[in-house]
């Protein structure tokens, strides 16, 4: 893990230096980092099981890129984090709308050459399995020249067991089949970048122990 770019926001270099020795001491590993590129448009999909996957990316692609992420919209509401929010240049989605200027914002952020980060499931898995939504896919339509990159995080839930030290890995890779194919539409490219995602990321429960209990009890009940 190097030193953070200077070209990053002072706001993006701020939360790094704070992230990265917590992602040291839980033991972070990072493969494939060469899959993303340095510049230019980037479409960067993930699997999401816990809050921590956005802070372990970030801080695996911190010698690389600055990544501005789709994130629900009250995150952006808290004084302070909202100011770390829009001075990190991520981008506010509120669940349950279009969130057409949503949308708007990473396409335009996209044609300038950003990587925007996106979980295809739109939300935390919480050990159940989730449809992908069509957004990475519009995206992808809008831009076809970006690049397209899949990042997949394993161990990230083990971050608030304590006394358990965690051992995270974050895998960088291309996809198989690519960009989006001709006569593919945006919601059977967004389902074959999350199944694909998920066959070397199996869904985890998030929490502490008995928390994760509760959930892999409901999840099992469903």
């Amino acid at each position: 893990m190097a030193a953070a770019r200077p070209d990053f926001t002072r706001a993006y270099r701020f939360v790094l230096a704070v992230w990265t020795p917590i992602m040291r001491w839980s033991r972070l590993k990072v493969t494939g980092l060469e899959c993303l590129p340095p510049t230019g448009p980037v479409l960067l999909a993930a699997d999401h099981d816990s809050y921590w996957d956005p802070v372990a990316i970030a801080v695996a692609a911190g010698e690389v890129r600055q990544i501005h992420a789709l994130a629900k919209s009250t995150l952006f509401d808290k004084p302070f984090v909202g100011a770390i929010m829009r001075g990190t240049g991520q981008i506010p989605v509120h669940r349950g709308g279009s969130n057409a200027d949503a949308i708007a914002t990473a396409i335009e952020e996209l044609r300038n050459g950003a990587c925007i980060g996106i979980f295809p499931e739109g939300t935390r898995a919480l050990g159940r399995p989730r449809r992908a939504r069509s957004g990475i896919g519009r995206l992808a339509e809008a831009v076809p020249e970006a690049d397209v990159v899949c990042v997949r995080t394993n161990g990230s839930v083990d971050v608030v067991r304590l006394p358990k030290r965690p051992s995270i890995s974050v895998e960088f890779y291309r996809p198989r089949g690519g960009r989006m194919q001709p006569g593919e539409t945006a919601e059977a490219f967004s389902d074959r970048l999350l199944a694909e995602l998920r066959e070397g990321a199996p869904r985890e429960f998030p929490g502490r122990k008995r928390k994760a209990a509760k959930h892999r009890a409901a999840a099992e009940s469903s």
